[in-house]
């Protein structure tokens, strides 16, 4: 979603390559001959759906791709990004429907071009990454079915990357234990597509014990951004924003918010459990295939999970909270949804008690921190406001109904649903 600091807002530009200089940059950096290139939507960087033209005697290879291109805040970031890169990677060898990560024909999997803007020279980070098939869940009719597996698709993400205090300071080779061999002692590095990717499929891992070994990398600390707009730690840092709301209730219910957080959750930082944090678990950031069931209707399956942009580390919690407030964008029964996802993440990781107790106040940040950024972003970005706004359609009013509500009355709603998973029968 978002790619910079705390003040990365007045600081990034947006780039602004045209189609023909996309296609440009993936002949002349990758090497591939694009038969064809549209843009996609975005946050403040630039994406790319590519299609390329077939080489004789490469017909195994992918077609399609994504062209990412960084803002100037985050390109000056390039550790960060080879970081991202690496998880992509690592989550891929897991079994994990992530992309595949293309080199460059230096043989790197990023590069720094320069732009002469005309008034000054902007540097701009790109990326290829294979094309991952399938709808966003925002576009389809989501069941409490599927917003339990997105709930255990959350919870398996941050186990896979779950890190001990050795692990975090050291980087290192790692093992996949599925399918024995093939993985067994590579590095992030063996495993790089090379334009033309012949992975082996294989499914995501459907227990914890399943999960690849411990993720290493020497420039892990870049995931510490402590600053980080989007991290759900630094909702005080909202304040600097909230003008950009006026004066109304949508502005009252944030400053509540802010002053709940303080008091109530950032005392409790010390009792969550740390992990690695997705962080952007949003309903256009996982994509889905349908299939017919026995009877005729359709059932969907999870295909592809994107945009990395947002890692950082935090805590399990935070990342349940994130999902559970994504998945209610688009719900028609929004206050039911948190029990479903909630159901999931704890079939792979239980919360505390303490964590439990800060959910819906997290929830409530999270809306927060995408409906304040999204209305200050727009003042800056105009001509994008319609990407921006997506959950302002039907966030103000999920915001507002949970407050009106009170966590005792949404937490019986979720906690009880959650429960009567245990039973196998769900609410």
């Amino acid at each position: 979603m978002s790619s910079g600091d705390d003040e990365q807002s007045q600081a990034l530009a947006k780039p602004t390559f045209t189609e023909v200089q996309a296609s440009a940059v993936v002949e002349s950096v990758f090497g591939l001959k694009v038969s064809k290139i549209q843009p996609l939507p975005s946050y403040d960087d630039q994406n790319f759906h590519v299609h390329i033209s077939k080489i004789k005697d490469t017909s195994d290879g992918p077609i399609e791709y994504v062209l990412k291109i960084s803002n100037t805040e985050a390109s000056k970031n390039p550790d960060l990004i080879e970081v991202q890169n690496h998880i992509i990677m690592f989550l891929k060898a897991a079994g994990f429907p992530t992309a595949s990560v293309c080199r460059t024909k230096g043989d790197n999997t990023t590069s720094l071009m320069s732009v002469d803007s005309g008034t000054e020279i902007k540097s701009y980070l790109v990326r290829l990454l294979t094309y991952l098939p399938g709808k966003p869940i925002a576009k389809i009719p989501v069941s409490s079915q599927l917003l339990y597996e997105i709930g255990r698709l959350a919870a398996k993400l941050d186990k896979a990357l779950e890190l001990n205090d050795h692990d975090k300071q050291k980087g290192g080779r790692y093992t996949k234990p599925i399918d024995g061999s093939f993985w067994k002692n590579c590095t992030t590095d063996d495993i790089i597509s090379k334009n033309t990717p012949t992975l082996p499929q294989v499914n995501a891992p459907t227990d914890s014990s399943q999960c690849i070994q411990k993720f290493h990398h020497p420039k892990l600390s870049n995931l510490h951004r402590e600053n980080f707009i989007w991290n759900l730690k630094n909702i005080p840092l909202l304040e600097k924003y909230v003008d950009a709301l006026g004066q109304n209730r949508n502005r009252e219910i944030v400053e509540q918010v802010i002053q709940l957080f303080k008091k109530e959750v950032m005392t409790k930082l010390s009792h969550f459990r740390e992990c690695i944090n997705h962080g952007d678990l949003n309903d256009h950031n996982i994509l889905v295939e349908s299939s017919k069931s026995a009877f005729g209707d359709a059932v969907y399956q999870v295909s592809g999970i994107l945009d990395f942009g947002d890692m950082s580390y935090g805590y399990y919690v935070f990342e349940v909270a994130i999902t559970i407030m994504y998945m209610m964008i688009e719900s028609k029964n929004p206050i039911q949804v948190g029990g479903h996802v909630l159901a999931g993440f704890e079939s792979i990781i239980p919360l505390t008690a303490v964590e439990r107790s800060a959910l819906f106040l997290l929830v409530c940040s999270r809306f927060c921190q995408s409906l304040v950024m999204a209305t200050y972003s727009c003042q800056l970005h105009p001509e994008n406001k319609e990407y921006l706004m997506i959950t302002a359609k039907t966030g103000w009013k999920h915001l507002q109904q949970m407050f009106d509500m009170g966590q005792k009355a949404v937490e019986e709603i979720w906690f009880e649903t959650a429960k009567s998973y245990e039973s196998g029968i769900s609410l």
